[in-house]
C-alpha cells in the first residue's frame, strides 16, 4: 500500500486479518482503530480448541500468546500499511482467562526505521488485566 493510504483504517485492518487462516482460528475483530493514538483494539471469543482443558472455558496460553503478537503487530500495520515479522516477544500472564472474550489493547512503543515495538494488554469480559505483552518487530521493508 501506498503511503498516501496510510493509517490504514479499521476495516482495511480487518480485511487483512481476515486474510490469514490462522487469523481467522482465531477470530480476532478490530474494535478500535486510533492512529494518533497509535493504539489498537481487538476482540477474540474462546474456542473449544483454545482451552486449556476441556470444558472449563479456561484459555490455553498459547492462543492469548498468538493474539498478542497478531494484534501487536497490527498496531503497526495500521500505521506502515503491511505485516511485519517478529523479531522477539515476551508475554507475562497475571491471571487465568476464564472469561467468554478477551480484549487485546495494543499501544505502539516506537515505530522505527528498522525497529518497532508495541506493548499489548490482555483484558478480561470485566477489564480485568489478564496478561501484557511485549512484541518487537522488524519494520524495515525488503530485508
Amino acid at each position: 500500500m501506498s503511503d498516501a493510504t496510510l493509517p490504514l483504517t479499521k476495516a482495511q485492518l480487518q480485511t487483512l486479518l481476515d486474510e490469514a487462516p490462522f487469523n481467522q482460528l482465531l477470530g480476532l475483530k478490530v474494535v478500535k482503530a486510533d492512529p494518533e493514538r497509535e493504539e489498537l483494539t481487538v476482540v477474540a471469543s474462546v474456542r473449544p480448541e483454545f482451552e486449556r482443558l476441556a470444558g472449563t472455558g479456561q484459555w490455553h496460553g498459547g492462543p492469548l500468546a498468538a493474539i498478542i503478537d497478531t494484534v501487536g503487530d497490527f498496531a503497526l500495520t495500521m500505521l506502515i500499511g503491511r505485516v511485519l515479522p517478529t523479531i522477539n516477544f515476551r508475554v507475562d500472564y497475571l491471571r487465568p482467562a476464564t472469561s467468554a472474550t478477551v480484549k487485546a489493547v495494543a499501544r505502539v512503543r516506537r515505530n522505527g526505521r528498522s525497529v518497532g515495538l508495541v506493548d499489548v494488554d490482555l483484558y478480561n469480559d470485566a477489564d480485568v488485566l489478564l496478561a501484557v505483552g511485549r512484541v518487537t518487530y522488524a519494520t524495515q521493508n525488503g530485508r
